[in-house]
């Protein structure tokens, strides 16, 4: 073989060695990017939570934190909404206006999830005749994502009731309807319906129902609240969950089925949920891991083509 044919056989296998070092490169990048990703994305829901602010929920059995000391971090948290069989246990805020809470969590500080929220135009006692709270759809069973679930009719049947904490003391919700509706229909998304027109909203209402509980008596002189989120089902659709709010408190029929639990954790929420537990110097350790790999692999096939390389210089020419 001749000098010429030497260099270039070298030249094309170290071609070839950048080549397959930047390739592992790229993987590499790829795979702390999808981390990232993932972990990203966790970390919204990881927010989004219910559990999160369970510390605050009005309630007899939690010691230290109460919901007065959420209202002293954030005065506009007016009050406290819980569905029963589902997640939906939260704080409401209010805001001089209905775009400052699609961004910002309970707490007042910026989050994608956001929070639930009370519409602006609606008293913060929930004495108007209807009363309108917003909410996120997300998944992983987080903000209003269950209302969607609510479409299905034994899905209705079996969770009639919820409580809405307000003004110091709680009063219960007892659910009469699902409707999906589109997210411009300000027929529906009223507020201040005067006495006069309670009834004519009203049938209105009962008319859009996809579902609707006929033996839950709803009268103008009622108070009723409208639980509403975006829909998966249509582009500008929005489902909305319907109670009248009552003095009767039930009590929770899914406290001990445990009905509400999650509907599953996956591997990757496993694994996400560890890193967010680990300490400092685990993190470290689980971050360097792959680079090292990566190091560990490039020394490894370079070894192996200096081996071949060595063992084709020694074979003789007759004999290639």
């Amino acid at each position: 073989m001749g000098v010429a044919s030497k260099i270039g056989a070298q030249a094309v296998k170290a071609a070839n060695s950048v080549v397959n070092l930047a390739i592992l490169v790229v993987i590499l990048l790829l795979l702390v990017c999808g981390g990232y990703a993932l972990w990203d994305s966790h970390q919204v829901y990881a927010v989004a939570d219910s559990a999160r602010y369970a510390a605050y929920k009005p309630s007899a059995l939690n010691q230290g934190l109460s919901f007065k000391d959420l209202q002293t971090i954030n005065p506009e948290v007016v009050s406290w909404l819980t569905v029963y069989g589902t997640h939906i246990d939260y704080p409401v805020a209010q805001a001089k206006d209905n775009l400052k809470y699609i961004n910002t969590d309970a707490t007042g500080k910026y989050s994608l999830s956001g929070s639930l929220f009370l519409d602006a135009d609606c008293s913060p006692d929930f004495s108007d005749f209807s009363s309108i709270i917003y909410g996120h759809h997300m998944n992983k069973d987080t903000m209003f994502g269950e209302i969607g679930l609510f479409a299905d009719l034994s899905y209705f049947n079996a969770r009639k009731y919820g409580v809405l904490y307000y003004g110091g003391r709680e009063q219960g919700l007892e659910f009469f309807e699902f409707m999906h509706v589109d997210a411009y229909d300000s027929a529906i998304y009223r507020t201040k319906v005067s006495a006069q027109d309670a009834q004519a909203y009203l049938d209105l209402l009962k008319r859009s129902a996809t579902h609707l509980r006929a033996e839950v008596s709803v009268t103008p002189t009622d108070r009723i609240v409208l639980l509403s989120t975006c829909s998966e089902a249509t582009t500008n659709g929005r489902d909305i969950l319907l109670a009248k709010i009552t003095d009767d408190v039930h009590g929770d029929p899914f406290a001990s089925s445990g009905s509400a639990g999650r509907t599953g954790i996956s591997g990757v929420d496993a694994v996400l949920n560890f890193w967010a537990s680990a300490s400092v110097p685990l993190r470290i350790v689980m971050v360097a891991l792959p680079f090292l790999l990566i190091v560990v692999l490039v020394v490894f096939l370079v070894r192996r083509r200096k081996r071949r390389q060595k063992g084709q210089d020694l074979t003789p020419a007759g004999d290639r």
